[in-house]
């Protein structure tokens, strides 16, 4: 029975639809997913330190996510702020740096607390700075912002939100005949139509995408930029969702999240071998023009952390603090770095790994000294 948008979606079908959900259109685009991810994850292997790629691609993703959600910052700011998340800067950015660090320590929980109901509470508590729990009134309305009507009610009852919640459990880990990608896309559906938290639910859902293909062996780190694709087709992704509720409409749905997870592997494959081509080349310059300075490792932290501090140099072990204040200001000279003055000390940017972050990677910036 679709959903009227007025009232509480009490009538909500349970997992799994009560469609095909392998049609041919269907598979089709789940192969092309597939093999865009199977790519990423070679890509990945590029890149001699991990730390490079969870410390980059996932606050892209926290920018992109968030802004769906009309929370806008800057990647300046959140790379600056991304190793102080209690200075004080605005409430977009502390909110952005929450999404980041819910991602990453969503990862790291995997282990022991697999994709659940569960998780998704810890998720989201960690996203909204607040401990959050399953909600007792009414969820928030969807709300047109053209006309002021109410589209989209979701359940309400919080035993009944605990039951759906204890469907969409085991939905999650048995039916494993479907493929994880389809699931994936099945699932976000559900979640965000429990709505099952007064706030937070469309960044939580994200992530638990994320973490989803993860779990499932698709994605060796939570490195996918999904929310670019979401964002660049926001009235679409509310548009089919809706649909679903009022039309079944399932098959466009799941397409879209298909194409969605096939995009964005493309866009992020394409990113990580830019930021391979720019480390090897920085790496090269510091070799020829600070050779009394030069390591790789030296090269690498100034793009595990774009926005370094002399601390970051002490902490991986490159040189004591004197020394590394020497290192960070000769690569500055160099033009390989530009030092910026934050408060009582200094921070020294990685502008070329900076611009290559913010934009499409059709080409490759080279360090300064380079140019």
């Amino acid at each position: 029975m679709p959903q009227m948008p007025d009232g509480p979606y009490n009538n909500l079908p349970p997992l799994p639809p009560a469609i095909d959900l392998e049609s041919r259109a269907i598979l089709k685009t789940c192969i092309e997913a597939r093999a865009a991810l199977a790519e990423l994850r070679g890509a990945g292997e590029l890149l001699p330190n991990q730390s490079i790629l969870i410390n980059s691609i996932p606050l892209l993703e926290a920018q992109a996510s968030s802004e769906i959600e009309n929370i806008v910052t800057t990647t300046d700011k959140l790379f600056q702020y991304a190793s102080q998340p209690h200075a004080n800067t605005d409430n977009a950015t502390k909110e952005t740096l929450r999404y980041r660090t819910a991602l990453k320590s969503g990862f790291e929980m995997l282990d022991e607390t697999p994709v659940s109901a569960q998780l998704a509470s810890q998720v989201c508590s960690m996203v909204m700075g607040t401990e959050m729990d399953v909600r007792t009134g009414q969820g928030t309305a969807l709300i047109n912002d053209a006309t002021g009507e109410i589209i989209y009610t979701p359940p309400d009852g919080e035993g009944r939100l605990r039951q759906y919640l204890h469907n969409w459990d085991r939905f999650i880990h048995e039916a494993d005949m479907i493929d994880p990608l389809i699931r994936m896309a099945v699932l976000h559906y559900q979640f965000e139509a429990i709505h099952p938290f007064d706030d937070g639910n469309g960044r939580t859902g994200r992530i638990l995408n994320l973490l989803f293909l993860v779990e499932q062996d698709l994605l060796d780190l939570p490195v996918l930029y999904l929310s670019r694709h979401i964002i660049k087709h926001k009235n679409s992704y509310y548009r089919l969702l809706l649909e679903v509720s009022t039309e079944a409409n399932w098959e466009d749905w799941i397409i879209f999240m298909l194409e969605a997870v096939r995009e964005t592997a493309v866009w992020t494959t394409a990113k990580i071998r830019a930021i391979r081509t720019l480390l090897d080349d920085t790496a090269r310059t510091l070799q020829a023009e600070l050779p009394k300075i030069y390591s790789r490792e030296l090269a690498e932290i100034i793009f595990i952390q774009p926005y370094c501090r002399i601390a970051d140099l002490v902490d991986a072990g490159i040189a004591k603090r004197q020394t590394a204040a020497v290192y960070l200001d000769a690569m500055a000279e160099a033009g390989i770095l530009r030092k910026m003055p934050v408060g009582r000390e200094n921070i020294f940017v990685n502008p070329a790994l900076v611009r290559l972050l913010a934009r499409e990677p059709k080409r490759v910036d080279r360090p300064t000294s380079l140019l």
